[in-house]
Protein backbone atom coordinates (compact mmCIF):
# COMPACT_ATOMS: atom_id res chain seq x y z
CA UNK A 1 0.00 0.00 0.00
CA UNK A 2 0.94 3.65 -0.34
CA UNK A 3 2.33 3.98 3.21
CA UNK A 4 5.18 1.60 2.27
CA UNK A 5 5.57 2.92 -1.28
CA UNK A 6 6.67 6.16 -2.86
CA UNK A 7 3.43 6.50 -4.80
CA UNK A 8 0.58 4.53 -6.30
CA UNK A 9 0.93 1.27 -8.16
CA UNK A 10 -1.38 1.64 -11.15
CA UNK A 11 -2.15 -1.60 -12.99
CA UNK A 12 -3.61 -1.42 -16.50
CA UNK A 13 -4.66 -4.71 -18.07
CA UNK A 14 -6.51 -5.53 -21.25
CA UNK A 15 -6.36 -7.23 -24.63
CA UNK A 16 -4.15 -6.36 -27.57
CA UNK A 17 -5.04 -3.08 -29.28
CA UNK A 18 -7.03 -1.62 -26.38
CA UNK A 19 -4.59 1.31 -26.13
CA UNK A 20 -2.86 0.30 -22.89
CA UNK A 21 0.67 1.27 -23.90
CA UNK A 22 -0.12 4.76 -25.18
CA UNK A 23 -2.27 5.56 -22.17
CA UNK A 24 0.04 4.06 -19.54
CA UNK A 25 3.08 5.81 -21.00
CA UNK A 26 1.45 9.25 -20.98
CA UNK A 27 -0.20 8.82 -17.57
CA UNK A 28 3.19 7.87 -16.12
CA UNK A 29 4.81 10.91 -17.71
CA UNK A 30 2.24 13.31 -16.35
CA UNK A 31 2.38 11.82 -12.86
CA UNK A 32 6.17 11.63 -12.85
CA UNK A 33 5.92 7.86 -12.42
CA UNK A 34 7.92 5.01 -13.91
CA UNK A 35 6.26 3.39 -16.92
CA UNK A 36 6.72 -0.36 -17.20
CA UNK A 37 5.65 -2.10 -20.41
CA UNK A 38 5.53 -5.76 -19.36
CA UNK A 39 4.52 -6.79 -22.86
CA UNK A 40 7.86 -5.51 -24.13
CA UNK A 41 9.58 -7.94 -21.79
CA UNK A 42 7.65 -10.89 -23.22
CA UNK A 43 8.31 -9.61 -26.72
CA UNK A 44 12.03 -9.53 -25.99
CA UNK A 45 11.92 -13.16 -24.87
CA UNK A 46 9.82 -13.98 -27.93
CA UNK A 47 12.40 -12.36 -30.21
CA UNK A 48 15.27 -14.33 -28.72
CA UNK A 49 13.21 -17.54 -28.68
CA UNK A 50 12.41 -17.19 -32.39
CA UNK A 51 16.10 -16.79 -33.11
CA UNK A 52 17.02 -19.97 -31.22
CA UNK A 53 13.89 -22.11 -31.59
CA UNK A 54 11.89 -20.89 -34.63
CA UNK A 55 9.11 -23.43 -34.09
CA UNK A 56 8.68 -22.30 -30.46
CA UNK A 57 8.12 -25.93 -29.57
CA UNK A 58 10.70 -26.42 -26.82
CA UNK A 59 9.34 -24.93 -23.57
CA UNK A 60 12.46 -25.70 -21.56
CA UNK A 61 14.67 -23.94 -24.08
CA UNK A 62 12.39 -20.89 -24.00
CA UNK A 63 12.32 -20.90 -20.20
CA UNK A 64 16.12 -21.01 -20.15
CA UNK A 65 16.20 -18.06 -22.55
CA UNK A 66 13.93 -16.05 -20.25
CA UNK A 67 16.07 -16.88 -17.22
CA UNK A 68 19.37 -16.03 -18.89
CA UNK A 69 18.32 -12.93 -20.86
CA UNK A 70 19.07 -9.46 -19.53
CA UNK A 71 16.08 -7.25 -20.33
CA UNK A 72 16.31 -3.54 -19.54
CA UNK A 73 13.68 -0.82 -19.98
CA UNK A 74 15.15 2.65 -20.29
CA UNK A 75 13.69 6.09 -20.87
CA UNK A 76 15.29 8.03 -23.73
CA UNK A 77 13.93 11.54 -24.20
CA UNK A 78 10.46 10.42 -23.21
CA UNK A 79 10.56 7.24 -25.27
CA UNK A 80 10.78 3.73 -23.85
CA UNK A 81 13.76 1.83 -25.20
CA UNK A 82 14.05 -1.93 -24.72
CA UNK A 83 17.46 -3.57 -24.47
CA UNK A 84 18.03 -7.31 -24.75
CA UNK A 85 21.48 -8.39 -23.56
CA UNK A 86 22.72 -4.87 -24.25
CA UNK A 87 21.18 -4.56 -27.74
CA UNK A 88 18.45 -2.02 -28.45
CA UNK A 89 15.55 -4.09 -29.77
CA UNK A 90 12.84 -1.44 -29.36
CA UNK A 91 11.84 -1.55 -33.02
CA UNK A 92 12.50 -5.23 -33.68
CA UNK A 93 10.09 -6.42 -30.98
CA UNK A 94 7.16 -4.50 -32.50
CA UNK A 95 7.01 -6.64 -35.65
CA UNK A 96 3.80 -8.67 -35.88
CA UNK A 97 5.57 -12.09 -35.84
CA UNK A 98 7.11 -11.07 -32.51
CA UNK A 99 3.67 -10.16 -31.16
CA UNK A 100 2.48 -13.68 -31.92
CA UNK A 101 5.66 -15.19 -30.47
CA UNK A 102 5.22 -13.14 -27.30
CA UNK A 103 1.71 -14.52 -26.87
CA UNK A 104 3.03 -18.07 -27.21
CA UNK A 105 5.99 -17.74 -24.84
CA UNK A 106 3.87 -15.85 -22.29
CA UNK A 107 1.65 -18.91 -21.97
CA UNK A 108 4.57 -20.86 -20.47
CA UNK A 109 4.49 -20.95 -16.67
CA UNK A 110 8.28 -21.08 -16.40
CA UNK A 111 8.64 -17.89 -18.46
CA UNK A 112 5.91 -16.10 -16.53
CA UNK A 113 7.56 -16.89 -13.19
CA UNK A 114 10.84 -15.35 -14.31
CA UNK A 115 9.31 -12.18 -15.72
CA UNK A 116 6.69 -11.70 -13.00
CA UNK A 117 9.47 -11.73 -10.40
CA UNK A 118 11.38 -9.14 -12.42
CA UNK A 119 8.26 -6.96 -12.77
CA UNK A 120 7.53 -7.14 -9.05
CA UNK A 121 11.05 -5.95 -8.29
CA UNK A 122 10.68 -3.04 -10.71
CA UNK A 123 7.44 -1.87 -9.10
CA UNK A 124 8.17 -2.70 -5.47
CA UNK A 125 8.63 0.93 -4.41
CA UNK A 126 5.49 2.20 -6.11
CA UNK A 127 5.08 5.32 -8.24
CA UNK A 128 4.67 3.09 -11.29
CA UNK A 129 2.20 2.60 -14.10
CA UNK A 130 2.47 -0.99 -15.24
CA UNK A 131 0.52 -2.39 -18.17
CA UNK A 132 0.04 -5.89 -19.45
CA UNK A 133 -2.41 -8.77 -19.13
CA UNK A 134 -1.91 -10.04 -15.60
CA UNK A 135 -0.79 -7.00 -13.62
CA UNK A 136 -3.86 -6.76 -11.42
CA UNK A 137 -4.24 -10.51 -11.04
CA UNK A 138 -0.69 -11.82 -10.69
CA UNK A 139 2.04 -9.17 -10.65
CA UNK A 140 0.41 -6.68 -8.27
CA UNK A 141 -2.89 -8.08 -6.95
CA UNK A 142 -2.71 -5.36 -4.27
CA UNK A 143 -2.28 -2.52 -6.78
CA UNK A 144 -3.73 0.77 -5.59
CA UNK A 145 -5.63 1.30 -8.84
CA UNK A 146 -6.63 -1.42 -11.29
CA UNK A 147 -8.01 -0.62 -14.72
CA UNK A 148 -9.18 -3.12 -17.33
CA UNK A 149 -8.96 -1.35 -20.68
CA UNK A 150 -10.93 -2.77 -23.57
CA UNK A 151 -12.34 -1.89 -27.00
CA UNK A 152 -14.33 -3.61 -29.70
CA UNK A 153 -12.57 -6.18 -31.89
CA UNK A 154 -12.90 -3.97 -34.96
CA UNK A 155 -11.49 -0.93 -33.15
CA UNK A 156 -8.55 -2.90 -31.81
CA UNK A 157 -7.80 -4.45 -35.19
CA UNK A 158 -7.94 -1.04 -36.87
CA UNK A 159 -5.56 0.44 -34.30
CA UNK A 160 -3.08 -2.38 -34.73
CA UNK A 161 -3.35 -2.05 -38.51
CA UNK A 162 -2.58 1.68 -38.26
CA UNK A 163 0.41 0.94 -36.02
CA UNK A 164 1.76 -1.45 -38.64
CA UNK A 165 1.25 1.09 -41.44
CA UNK A 166 3.26 3.65 -39.45
CA UNK A 167 6.06 1.10 -39.28
CA UNK A 168 5.89 0.47 -43.02
CA UNK A 169 4.09 -2.87 -42.72
CA UNK A 170 1.06 -3.64 -44.87
CA UNK A 171 -1.61 -5.95 -43.48
CA UNK A 172 -5.31 -6.11 -44.27
CA UNK A 173 -7.94 -5.35 -41.66
CA UNK A 174 -9.30 -8.89 -42.02
CA UNK A 175 -5.88 -10.38 -41.36
CA UNK A 176 -5.50 -8.14 -38.34
CA UNK A 177 -8.92 -9.18 -37.04
CA UNK A 178 -7.95 -12.81 -37.36
CA UNK A 179 -4.72 -12.25 -35.44
CA UNK A 180 -6.54 -10.25 -32.74
CA UNK A 181 -9.05 -13.08 -32.25
CA UNK A 182 -6.30 -15.70 -32.12
CA UNK A 183 -4.37 -13.62 -29.59
CA UNK A 184 -7.49 -13.04 -27.46
CA UNK A 185 -8.27 -16.74 -27.37
CA UNK A 186 -4.71 -17.67 -26.42
CA UNK A 187 -4.46 -14.98 -23.73
CA UNK A 188 -7.84 -15.68 -22.14
CA UNK A 189 -7.60 -19.49 -22.19
CA UNK A 190 -4.02 -20.08 -21.08
CA UNK A 191 -3.74 -22.09 -17.86
CA UNK A 192 -1.29 -19.72 -16.15
CA UNK A 193 -2.50 -16.15 -15.45
CA UNK A 194 -5.20 -15.86 -18.13
CA UNK A 195 -6.40 -12.43 -19.19
CA UNK A 196 -9.38 -11.65 -16.93
CA UNK A 197 -10.89 -8.61 -15.28
CA UNK A 198 -10.68 -8.68 -11.49
CA UNK A 199 -13.69 -7.68 -9.41
CA UNK A 200 -11.90 -4.59 -8.09
CA UNK A 201 -10.74 -3.37 -11.53
CA UNK A 202 -12.46 -0.46 -13.23
CA UNK A 203 -13.64 -1.39 -16.73
CA UNK A 204 -12.88 1.21 -19.38
CA UNK A 205 -14.17 0.78 -22.94
CA UNK A 206 -12.05 3.01 -25.18
CA UNK A 207 -13.81 2.22 -28.47
CA UNK A 208 -15.37 5.67 -28.81
CA UNK A 209 -12.83 7.62 -26.77
CA UNK A 210 -9.90 9.69 -27.94
CA UNK A 211 -6.47 9.04 -26.45
CA UNK A 212 -6.65 12.26 -24.43
CA UNK A 213 -10.08 11.36 -23.06
CA UNK A 214 -8.78 8.03 -21.81
CA UNK A 215 -5.69 9.63 -20.29
CA UNK A 216 -7.82 12.21 -18.45
CA UNK A 217 -10.10 9.48 -17.15
CA UNK A 218 -7.19 7.47 -15.75
CA UNK A 219 -5.60 10.58 -14.22
CA UNK A 220 -8.90 11.44 -12.52
CA UNK A 221 -9.16 7.92 -11.11
CA UNK A 222 -5.55 8.08 -9.89
CA UNK A 223 -6.17 11.40 -8.16
CA UNK A 224 -9.28 10.03 -6.47
CA UNK A 225 -7.48 6.87 -5.38
CA UNK A 226 -4.51 8.78 -4.02
CA UNK A 227 -6.82 11.08 -2.05
CA UNK A 228 -8.73 8.13 -0.61
CA UNK A 229 -5.51 6.35 0.30
CA UNK A 230 -4.13 9.41 2.10
CA UNK A 231 -7.37 9.76 4.06
CA UNK A 232 -7.16 6.14 5.15
CA UNK A 233 -3.59 6.65 6.32
CA UNK A 234 -4.50 9.54 8.64
CA UNK A 235 -7.68 7.84 9.80
CA UNK A 236 -10.15 10.32 8.30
Amino acid sequence: MLNSRQGLVIAIDGPSGAGKSSVAKEVARRLGYLYIDTGAMYRAVGLRALQQNPELNEPQVIAAIAASSRIELKDSQGQLRVFLDGEDVSEAIRAEPISQAASIVSSLSEVRRVLVNAQQRLGAHGAVVMEGRDIGTKVFPDADLKIFMDASEHTRARRRQEDNVRRGKTISLQEMLSEIRERDQRDSQRADSPLIQTEDAIYLDTSEMSLEEVIQQVLRLAKERQGATMQNQVGI
